[in-house]
């Protein structure tokens, strides 16, 4: 349920980043980034903010598809049969960058991801703007399909949009 002054995905993701990281500080939580199509631009919003050092741990761009697999620990079987664009991959790459980046053996309190085509051609059998995002908590992780359009760099500024604006509203909900 989105409430007055929630922040909405035509917004400018600079103007939603410091919702979400003064929610997460609020919480005591930290955060933890797996960006494919994106290549970093989730963290590097996320980052400047004043304070973000507080919450996020940092980032991994797994922009090649075995990266995935050998950093993220997204199943290597996974990608070879359903390819980088699927939900489950933004799944297991938001699950799997918890850990990635533990501080101390303790995993982040969240992870995101993004993978998906931003252009100018096709990928994995899948249309431009075809697009998954990750979150995952020690609860579990969840994905959510977009279907962008534009051109590339417009598919990567909303998806991080998209994403900062589910993860707000997940922080919200309480879980």
């Amino acid at each position: 349920m989105t409430r007055p002054g929630d922040p909405s995905p035509d917004e400018d993701p600079v103007r939603i980043a410091p919702r979400v990281i003064g929610e997460l500080t609020v919480r005591g939580e930290s955060l933890a980034v797996a960006e494919s199509l994106t290549g970093g631009l989730v963290v590097a919003t996320l980052v400047g903010v004043p304070g973000a050092s507080a919450v996020v741990r940092g980032g991994v761009v797994a922009y090649a598809t075995p990266v995935k697999a050998s950093v993220l620990g997204v199943s290597a079987s996974l990608l070879a049969a359903n390819g980088a664009v699927d939900p489950e991959v933004a799944r297991q790459m938001a699950a799997g960058v918890r850990t990635a980046l533990a501080v101390d053996g303790e995993p982040a309190t969240w992870g995101i991801s993004t993978t998906g085509v931003a252009g100018p051609d096709p990928q994995d059998g899948k249309p431009v703007g075809t697009v998954f995002v990750g979150i995952a908590s020690a609860d579990g992780a969840q994905a959510f399909a977009l279907h962008l359009d534009g051109a590339r760099d417009a598919i990567r500024q909303r998806t991080v949009s998209e994403l900062l604006v589910r993860l707000f509203a997940t922080l919200q909900s309480g879980e």
